[in-house]
């Protein structure tokens, strides 16, 4: 793993056509922007876990379970 320090502004470059720009730093948090050729897929860490997460419970879930039941299984309710 590459581990940078970066300021606003200023850009990280991952081969001849992604670059990667920071555009604010707020406390914690940190705001880039991705530049990409449309063919790449960017995506967040937590919302494919998420998405994933859910498809498995929806797998298992069995033939006599409501739709009520599932909605709740899938908010974690």
């Amino acid at each position: 793993m590459l581990v940078l320090t970066r300021k606003a502004g200023e850009r990280v470059l991952i081969g001849d056509d992604i670059v990667v720009t920071i555009l604010d730093v707020r406390g914690d948090g940190v705001r880039i922007g991705i530049d990409a050729p449309r063919g790449i897929r960017i995506q967040r860490d937590e919302v494919v876990k998420a998405v994933s997460e859910a498809n498995q419970e929806a797998a298992a879930a069995t033939a006599d379970d409501d739709p009520e039941t599932l909605i709740k299984k899938s908010l974690g309710l």
